[in-house]
């Protein structure tokens, strides 16, 4: 495995994180995707299912494929409807809606009828706002995911405890745990103010031994970038990747290891759900990602014997120049 001794980690810190859309070409050409998608379709079909149409007409005792076509338009126009796209084979706008003198449309139109419009706001119809929560994005797990919150909201903290464990125990690449809401409230904190860090792995990596048979190992570090997002009001994302992959990839690199914070039950039970997931043949391991995530939260809730951690978050976070790679091991160090 590739590992960097300091010289070369600080090297590779003081460089910009470079960003795959500033390195895109000026001459780059932009093309008409529908264009290319549609343009000369017609004849290409024909031309490759020629035998077969040819075929299919004599069979049924027509004369070519033009009367094959004849015989079988007004199916041709249903299935070409059918399979209409606006925006690349239909008309992007719909068709205009009908007034109210005209005819009600069929139930074959291929755009729906318009919605009616809202029914005013009256002082004993609160907004909808105030009687459900905000639908998490597409992909974003909340804890109704993972629980049937209503019915465990009924327990103790310590079975719901237990239950989150057992929920999580049979994936041996998943990673689970609780965090008092306090604790969590800090990390939140810090997280929305330093959504970016980098955080040291310890290695052991093979050295050269002269003088020696048996194989010699060294302690090294392989530092590793962690990012924080909030996809939901009640979820918390934080994502490690190597930064050799951030550096390579920018915000397209791919994360090993993703981990999720839920505090649905925050108030009620004083506890944060967390559960997490190391991806496979990424050159960690569950150990491995479960110390980076132990390190963020001593980097990121700050005790009075953390002061140096807190610092070393400001200074990256605000791009300080003083940063440096050998205090990040310093500190990371006295977490052991």
């Amino acid at each position: 495995m590739a590992t960097h001794r300091l010289p070369t980690m600080r090297y590779l810190l003081r460089q910009p994180l470079a960003n795959p859309r500033n390195t895109q070409r000026r001459w780059a050409q932009v093309q008409d995707v529908r264009f290319l998608a549609t343009h000369g379709a017609q004849e290409r079909v024909l031309a490759k299912y020629k035998h077969k149409l040819e075929s299919k007409a004599k069979e049924h005792g027509l004369k070519d494929v033009s009367e094959l076509k004849e015989a079988y338009k007004d199916r041709i126009e249903r299935l070409r409807k059918e399979a209409a796209v606006p925006g690349a084979t239909a008309p992007l706008t719909p068709p205009p809606t009908p007034s109210p003198t005209a005819p009600t449309p069929t139930s074959n139109s291929p755009w729906p009828s318009p919605p009616p419009p809202p029914a005013p706001q009256t002082a004993s119809s609160p907004s909808p706002t105030t009687t459900s929560h905000n639908p998490p994005p597409p992909g974003v797990k909340t804890l109704h995911s993972f629980l049937d919150v209503p019915k465990v909201a009924t327990l103790p903290q310590k079975e719901l405890q237990t239950i989150w464990r057992l929920r999580h125990a049979s994936n041996p690449q998943s990673l689970h745990f609780t965090l008092p809401t306090p604790t969590f409230d800090s990390l939140l904190r810090n997280a929305k103010k330093h959504p970016n860090f980098v955080l040291p792995l310890p290695r052991q990596v093979p050295v050269d031994a002269p003088n020696s048979t048996e194989p010699t190992t060294a302690q090294a570090a392989e530092l590793h970038y962690l990012q924080f997002a909030h996809p939901h009001h009640q979820t918390t994302t934080l994502l490690f990747t190597t930064l050799a992959e951030f550096k390579l990839r920018g915000e397209f690199a791919s994360p090993h290891t993703t981990i999720t914070f839920h505090s649905e039950l925050a108030d009620s039970h004083g506890l944060v759900l967390g559960q997490g997931i190391i991806m496979e043949n990424r050159g960690v391991s569950v150990d491995e990602a479960r110390w980076l995530v132990m390190c963020m939260q001593k980097f990121y809730v700050v005790s009075e014997e953390g002061e140096g951690r807190g610092e070393l978050l400001d200074m990256f976070t605000r791009g300080d120049g003083g940063f440096r790679i050998e205090r990040l091991l310093e500190e990371a160090e006295k977490i052991v």
